[in-house]
């Protein structure tokens, strides 16, 4: 009698898990007046950022593009590996992440996006679109709020407003800049502090708050192209809290928008900075330091390789742009 093969169909309805979106006004937005894509998009890079490139070319609009997402969703690389991809493709003219301001009605806030492009462009071309996508994304004011016509004022008075976080008498809770510092060690185990550690460095971490950056921003900060081993991480924090503090900007007037718009973020150390002062998008210390002889000597084999390869092909796009 002929065997019969009682295993299971697969369900026709499986399918994958959708991927992450961003918060409401973050993650991938793609850039204008590109060609479909084909087969050969990225043939010329090296094969982990060739990978990571048509991964994130597939991602939807508004998808989130942290390096932690990234990494969870697509079986081969890890965190390490897709920030130094991420990298290497913001070198090579297909992404730029930038800080933008908008506002939401409850004031000025910064929301991180990534600008995509499947065609790699010069940096000419950057600076000329993030100078226009600042002026597209200047917040407008918020409309003022309805109020209730049949009601007088001198009857019924205006609300009392909400209250502060901390009310008098309670004990005050954690800042924000200690929560930074006492999650450091469940986003990068080699960055573990402990509450005394926290207490000490709280101080230098609140000053990066009092220049306009926000939780995510400082965690991005401290935990991105970490060394394969940290011996001290109250020390090793301590100096990127120091070296890698942002510029101070001019206090804009009240309820005033901020004299930019639109910051880029150097892919390397995340420094934010007009768009027109950086190139293959690193600030000027990160930009000598990649192309300083001694810098490559110091890089790991895995990323040294692909550095190299990165640059020959910026090199090469560029001549092909120039030729156009």
């Amino acid at each position: 009698m002929a065997a019969q093969n009682f295993s299971p169909a697969l369900p026709t309805s499986a399918r994958s898990a959708p991927y992450p979106k961003a918060s409401p006004g973050y993650g991938k937005r793609a850039v204008p007046d590109q060609r479909p894509p084909t087969a050969d998009d990225f043939a010329f890079l090296p094969e982990r950022e060739r990978y990571i490139a048509g991964y994130v070319d597939r991602l939807p609009e508004g998808a989130a593009m942290s390096i932690k997402s990234l990494a969870k969703c697509q079986p081969l690389y890890g965190q390490m590996a897709v920030g130094s991809a991420l990298r290497a493709l913001a070198v090579a003219g297909h992404l730029r992440q930038v800080r933008c301001a908008v506002d939401g009605g409850e004031g000025i806030r910064w929301v991180t996006r990534t600008f995509w492009s499947r065609t790699a462009r010069d940096n000419e071309w950057w600076t000329a679109f993030l100078a226009a996508e600042e002026a597209r994304c200047a917040p407008q004011p918020a409309e003022p709020a309805a109020t209730d016509a049949t009601v007088a004022p001198a009857e019924h008075p205006a609300p009392a407003p909400v209250l502060p976080k901390q009310r008098a008498g309670q004990p005050q809770g954690p800042s924000p800049a200690f929560l930074v510092l006492a999650g450091l060690g469940r986003a990068d185990a080699r960055l573990a502090l402990s509450a005394a550690d926290c207490a000490v460095l709280e101080q230098l971490a609140d000053q990066w708050f009092a220049r306009g950056v926000d939780a995510d921003y400082l965690t991005r900060a401290l935990t991105a192209g970490l060394p394969e081993a940290v011996d001290s991480p109250v020390g090793f924090v301590r100096r990127r809290l120091r070296d890698k503090l942002p510029p101070q900007l001019p206090a804009p007037a009240a309820q005033a928008a901020p004299a930019r718009h639109l910051m880029i973020e150097c892919a390397d150390c995340r420094t934010p900075g007009p768009p027109e002062v950086f190139r293959d998008g690193l600030c000027g210390p990160c930009l000598r330091s990649a192309h300083s002889p001694a810098a490559a000597a110091g890089v790991p084999e895995e990323e040294s390789g692909a550095g190299c390869d990165v640059q020959g092909h910026v090199r090469r796009l560029r001549e092909q742009l120039k030729a156009r």
